[in-house]
């Protein structure tokens, strides 16, 4: 199975092509959605992040989502503390979505990761897709969520890669500033390219297999004869 990593910078599509991906079949992994139900009511994350940080209780018997990023986004030490927690289980939950794609013999799986370059997540990827759009468009787009100053902006993006970084780095680049026909047909591009590549790959294995029975079987039958 490939794994493909899938992320971008803020503002950038990177939930528009997620979403694509899911419209085709391909099996997803949402490192952001984990995250979201590590800190439901119930969830597993709650107890310890309430215990580092209990200002962010919520009423619900979650974790106030807004009220913690209030308190860790200027807090380097705090943000790191609440990764130490955090990370291990979104990593643990990625493991077992990896198994269960690889159980049902899935020839491709996409880790949604946001922060995929900065995190050291990929490592754990085959290949690696980034979304990409003008500045322009990705500062248009964020400044429209609800919540969203410029001044917050700038701080997000002093803690992301910049956008030119991780598209050197990436193996496919896909844009979404044009047209969302044309984010689509790249996509479907790239996933028939991988899963060509994965053809190739169980092709190739399977005639190593077959020449080292064959091997096998010749040295054995050598052997009887002396």
């Amino acid at each position: 199975m490939i794994v493909l990593g899938l992320t971008g910078s803020i503002g950038m599509g990177k939930s528009t092509a997620a979403a694509m991906l899911r419209r085709l079949k391909v099996p997803l992994f949402d490192a952001d959605r984990a995250v979201h139900r590590l800190l439901a009511p119930g969830g597993g994350a709650v107890e310890r992040v309430a215990a580092a940080f209990p200002e962010a209780r919520a009423a619900t018997g979650g974790i106030d989502r807004k009220r913690l990023g209030e308190r860790v986004f200027a807090d380097r030490a705090a943000l790191s503390r609440l990764e130490a927690i955090l990370h291990p289980m979104v990593e643990a939950e990625e493991k077992r979505f990896l198994a269960r794609a690889r159980a049902r013999r899935a020839a491709i799986a996409v880790l949604d990761v946001p922060l995929l370059f900065e995190s050291g997540g990929a490592g754990r990827c085959d290949y690696v897709l980034v979304v990409s759009a003008p500045p322009f468009l990705e500062r248009q787009r964020v400044l429209r969520r609800a919540g969203m100053t410029e001044a917050r902006f700038a701080a997000i993006l002093a803690q992301q890669m910049p956008d030119a970084e991780k598209r050197r780095r990436a193996d496919f680049v896909v844009p979404t500033g044009l047209s969302r026909a044309l984010t689509l047909r790249r996509l479907k591009a790239i996933l028939r390219m991988l899963r060509d590549r994965q053809c190739r790959r169980r092709t190739n294995h399977a005639r190593s297999r077959a020449r080292y029975r064959n091997h096998r079987s010749q040295a054995r039958g050598g052997a009887s004869h002396r």
